[in-house]
């Protein structure tokens, strides 16, 4: 007699699950020929429907229609933005990234629709997880950083350059590391430039807040190019919204921040300190 003991509990409800169900299986089949019949007639928008319909239905064929659903999805966008129909252009690829959310293709394609739409910090993002999808996409690549170009202040890049100015604040970060201060917090980080020169002067542990996306994500990317991601840990937030322990572990040694503007306090530096001094920063010794 077979030993019943040894089958595998609930094998009823198992064989229920794998049962096909023949009517789903004809709607898929249909819908996928339906889809494919109507791209040959480039009636986009109903071919789109028809994928939308295939690839919820059974996700199976994913990798087989998943060139020739981009390519409805493309086309159908192009359609609806020469008629002004944005939000459902965007509903179509917000849809799109429901069924295929780590499609670098498809992001960078949104990302090109929302920086012609004028969104450029959302593009921004779109551009960013491309890349973080694949880091050799050269058109996400090139879009990040022309975005980037739009984004960060002209005097922002001669500030960089200012060899002068970095060698002080490096010289100044370095001798309060020196005296003790091992953890840091830099405030409105920008590329990353102080928390970096915090790290290199040996602190133990270096945080940093960024309240714009598009800056937030470009430090992250020049942390990682200096080989120092994981050694800084960067917050897209505003210093006045950061707590203790919700955001650092604890109170820091030392606060850095180049938030300064032409004007000297256009950037809100006097509260953000104020904050800090009282939330961020150890007392004095």
């Amino acid at each position: 007699m077979p030993n019943t003991s040894a089958r595998p509990k609930h094998g009823r409800r198992a064989r229920r699950r794998r049962r096909v169900d023949p009517a789903r299986d004809q709607l898929v089949s249909s819908s996928l020929e339906s889809a494919q019949q109507c791209l040959l007639n480039q009636d986009y928008g109903t071919a789109f429907v028809h994928y939308l319909l295939v690839l919820n239905l059974a996700p199976v064929f994913k990798d087989f229609a998943q060139e020739s659903f981009r390519f409805t999805l493309f086309k159908w966008a192009e359609e609806l933005d020469s008629v002004g129909r944005i939000q459902e252009l965007f509903d179509c690829y917000e849809q799109a990234l429901e069924i295929f959310p780590a499609d670098e293709v498809i992001l960078n394609s949104m990302g090109e629709h929302l920086f012609r739409m004028g969104f450029r910090d959302e593009a921004a993002g779109h551009f960013h997880k491309a890349l973080k999808l694949k880091p050799d996409y050269p058109e996400a690549r090139e879009n990040f950083y022309r975005v980037a170009n739009w984004l960060v202040e002209r005097w922002h890049f001669l500030m960089l350059n200012d060899h002068g100015r970095n060698r002080k604040y490096q010289q100044a970060i370095q001798k309060a590391v020196q005296n003790g201060c091992n953890t840091v917090l830099d405030i409105g980080t920008g590329t990353g430039i102080l928390g970096m020169c915090a790290k290199k002067a040996g602190a133990a542990e270096v945080y940093a807040c960024e309240l714009s996306k598009t800056m937030y994500e470009l430090a992250c990317e020049v942390v990682a190019a200096n080989g120092m991601e994981g050694s800084i840990k960067i917050l897209h937030k505003k210093s006045l919204e950061m707590e203790v322990p919700t955001d650092i572990p604890h109170r820091v040694s030392l606060v850095v921040t180049e938030t300064v503007d032409a004007g000297l306090f256009g950037e809100g530096i006097i509260e953000s300190l104020i904050h800090a001094w009282h939330h961020l920063l150890l007392p004095p010794k």
